[in-house]
């Protein structure tokens, strides 16, 4: 997790909702539905909760894409990103350039297996951090996690042929969905070491929030996370993991 997404892609769900319905579901409502593991992406989302609000008719699929990216882009995805006026511009970025530099300087390869529409996240890693061509592979290039099929992909290109003779390959997520993607990575791959780090989202370390933060943190931990961790900024100092299940401080 590298940016704050709880102003631009879950204020999207809530909008596209309400545009359709009139009903703004709650961000705790959003958090259910992503604890459910399988709403990784946010067009099924929106559209999951319409359908469990009981909106008739609901929108088609290509009405409500084009709602929710006029919400989060506000502009053209495949056009200047400049003219985009849409929640995408309030995403505060959670770590900057010098982080992945400080990982490449001790011997870590990394990548980004990501939901976001690949304009949106190259968008993010090239432009607001710099980077120079990061491995990624976004939406519509693999199945949605949990499939595993992109951090498969992803970790074959960054660790070359997985087993029991490769580095261990740790993968950092937000949601259920994160997490189960390493559990059926496993599942594949057997004899390949994987590891899986979670983290909160911002919207829940705010002050006053720590109950709902200790809930979803369970459910991290319950779906099969190896630890949770403080801050994406923090990872490398939590590698290697601490024991299972243990809370890194």
């Amino acid at each position: 997790m590298i940016r704050d997404v709880g102003g631009s892609y879950r204020r999207a769900i809530i909008e596209t909702v309400r545009h359709f319905s009139g009903w703004a579901p709650e961000p705790a409502s959003i958090d259910a539905l992503k604890a459910e593991g399988c709403w990784n992406n946010d067009w099924q989302a929106s559209m999951e909760l319409l359908r469990r609000r009981g909106s008739h008719p609901l929108p088609t699929w290509d009405v409500l894409v084009q709602v929710f990216s006029g919400y989060y882009f506000g502009g053209d995805p495949e056009g200047d990103p400049g003219l985009w006026r849409g929640f995408i511009g309030r995403e505060p970025l959670l770590v900057d350039g010098t982080f992945f530099a400080a990982l490449s300087d001790r011997g870590i390869a990394w990548g980004f297996v990501s939901g976001a529409e690949p304009p949106s996240a190259r968008f993010v890693l090239e432009q607001r951090l710099g980077l120079v061509a990061p491995p990624l592979i976004a939406m519509g290039q693999a199945p949605d996690k949990p499939d595993p099929t992109g951090l498969l992909r992803l970790a074959l290109a960054l660790a070359g042929p997985l087993g029991p003779e490769a580095p261990p390959v740790a993968y950092l997520g937000d949601t259920v969905a994160d997490v189960l993607t390493v559990q059926r990575a496993r599942q594949q791959q057997p004899s390949q070491r994987f590891l899986s780090l979670a983290v909160a989202p911002p919207h829940l370390q705010q002050p006053g929030r720590e109950a709902e933060r200790c809930r979803y943190e369970d459910q991290l931990l319950a779906a099969g996370a190896d630890a949770v961790i403080p801050s994406t900024d923090r990872v490398a100092e939590h590698l290697p993991l601490a024991p299972r299940g243990r809370q890194l401080p």
